[in-house]
This record gives structure tokens, C-alpha cells and sequence, in this order.
């Protein structure tokens, strides 16, 4: 009933709906602003900025987990970011998100990575409480950080003054 398999580029429609249904279930679905190009270009391309894996159901996709590569300086490894991990509504509840999780879990094990990582929204309390019985901690000292948009631009230009 359950696979899951490594993204090819012919998923990129499926990919961006199920990021459209992330950002609606996050109650942000006008954030949501990649298109099918951009992933093609981006996850894959000659080097490519993300991997993505997909549960499918009795071979419908209906989940995904969207991932990057980071480096620990600490740890002197590399590590997995989690950047997104979907499950449609309907098919909730079947062990579909687990079983992406554990399916990084393996891939961090077997490259050796020193961490996988990922956030959670505060106000997610059943995601929370899930990530937490998989033995997840909350890291409650670290603060995310992010500029984008005008801002970044901003930033940016501030290199050129030096």
C-alpha cells in the first residue's frame, strides 16, 4: 500500500501541489509562490539545492518530505535539514509522515550525517507532540533567523559599500 520513492523531475506538478497544500495547511497558501520551473532548475539540475522523497498510496503520491543538505562544523559531518513533510488530510493517520520521516532518518544514517534537523510551528501541538515521541528535541535556546524580499536586497547591497 505504502512506497516511497526519490522525486524525478516528472513529479515537479505533483511537488508544488502538495507545497500548495503545506502552505494552506500552515494558514500562509499566498507565501507559497514557487512554480513547477523552479523546482525543475533547483532539484533537478547538475547540482541540485534540494532532494525530495514521495509516499505514494496504492501508487498515488500523497506525501512528500522535501530536504537539503547542511554542514555541522561542529560535528565535522553533514547533516539533513527537513525542509517540508506533507501528508494530504485524507490519507493522515495511515503512518505516511512517519514513514517519510524514518525514510530520512536512514538516508542521515547511511551518509553519516551528524544531525537531521527541522522547525515546527509553534501552535502545532499534534505535530510537536508526534516529532517529540520519535525522540525529537525541541531546541528551545536556538531562535531562527531569516531575511528575504526587500530586506535581503537591502543586505546585499550593504556588501558593495565595503
Amino acid at each position: 500500500m505504502l512506497a516511497i520513492r526519490a522525486a524525478r523531475p516528472e513529479d515537479a506538478a505533483t511537488i508544488l501541489k502538495l507545497i500548495k497544500g503545506l502552505a494552506e495547511y500552515e494558514r500562509e497558501p499566498q507565501a507559497a509562490v514557487a512554480t513547477e520551473e523552479d523546482l525543475l532548475r533547483d532539484g533537478f539540475g547538475a547540482e541540485p539545492k534540494f532532494r525530495c522523497v514521495l509516499g505514494e498510496w496504492d501508487g498515488e503520491p500523497v506525501g512528500f518530505a522535501l530536504y537539503f543538505y547542511n554542514y555541522s562544523t561542529w560535528k565535522g559531518r553533514p547533516g539533513i535539514y527537513l525542509e517540508d513533510l506533507f501528508v494530504w488530510p485524507s490519507h493522515r493517520g495511515k503512518g505516511i509522515g512517519k514513514a517519510l520521516l524514518l525514510h530520512l532518518a536512514r538516508i542521515a544514517e547511511a551518509e553519516n550525517c551528524g544531525r537531521y534537523e527541522w522547525q515546527v510551528l509553534d501552535w502545532n501541538t499534534p505535530a510537536i507532540e508526534f516529532y517529540e515521541a520519535l525522540g525529537a528535541k525541541r531546541m528551545k535556546q536556538w531562535l531562527p533567523m531569516r531575511v528575504e524580499g526587500e530586506a535581503l536586497t537591502i543586505l546585499a547591497a550593504k556588501s558593495k559599500l565595503q
